[in-house]
């Protein structure tokens, strides 16, 4: 296999991220790991079909207007990641399998079924560590302040095993301080179905960015995950950022004080 150049972006590529009201006065921090479904330039489609790159396998639709509608009501500072998760997750270990995934959900992605050294090496260089170097740079300026950490994600009505009941859902790992507060404030909402670690919990094999700048800086954190076609509707984004910044709100002071 031909090795690329050692640059992967081209002059004129967006940035790796994107970094939302650094200075916001909120105790929240957000970030959005698959905010986005662009491809660099000199990898194409990546071989996908045409139509692929929009699904879910390449992005969390609805994730990032949410995030950025969130940043707005809460004054807080925001990180988004700049490509697909398909050129490389931003939410996955290096080490992973599907850090650059050879298929995703059943969809084979060609251009990542055997990707050289130099190329792996590339798209983690020049994706990946940027974005999380961006997120551990905010903590660190905010290192006398009290933060806690919400990372914005959505998912897929169904899956291959059904129907997900979940409207929203929250997820943690070793760590479950932040989401037990915001779980008992959702669920305060007699019309949402609210997950509990479903359908996806946080694992050091599956996740990168909740134990790396969450868990290893022991301040409270939880990932947000949205059921898509709730994401959809006409306004859908806002009535979500709305009702999670009225959850934010109501557990702020708790989850300030907790040990």
């Amino acid at each position: 296999m031909t090795e690329p150049s050692a640059t992967l972006l081209l002059p004129g590529d967006p940035p790796p991220f994107e970094l939302v009201n650094p200075g916001g006065g909120s105790t929240a921090v957000l970030i959005c790991d698959h905010a986005a479904n662009r491809i660099p330039g000199r990898l194409g489609d990546l071989g996908l079909a045409p139509g692929r790159i929009e699904e879910h396998i390449a992005w969390d639709p609805g994730a990032a207007a949410v995030a950025r509608r969130l940043s707005v009501l809460l004054d807080a500072p925001l990180v988004l990641s700049g490509y697909s998760r398909l050129v490389v997750d931003c939410n996955r270990p290096p080490a992973s399998p599907q850090s650059m995934a050879p298929a995703s959900a059943g969809v084979p992605v060609p251009a990542n079924a055997e990707i050289g050294a130099a190329e792996r090496a590339a798209r983690l260089a020049e994706l990946f560590h940027p974005y999380h170097d961006a997120v551990e740079a905010l903590l660190d300026e905010r290192a006398g302040r009290p933060s806690l950490l919400l990372s914005i994600h959505s998912f897929t009505p169904d899956i291959g095993d059904g129907p997900r009941p979940w409207q929203v859902a929250l997820a943690y790992g070793r760590d479950g301080r932040l989401a037990r507060l915001l779980l008992a404030a959702l669920r305060c909402e007699p019309e949402l179905t609210v997950g509990d670690n479903q359908p996806y919990a946080v694992t050091d094999d599956t996740d990168y960015s909740i134990p790396v700048h969450g868990e290893r800086r022991g301040i409270p954190h939880v990932l947000v995950e949205m059921r898509q076609d709730g994401l959809r509707e006409a306004g859908g984004a806002d009535r979500w950022a709305a009702r999670l910044a009225g959850a934010y709100r109501a557990v702020e002071a708790d989850a300030l004080a907790l040990p």
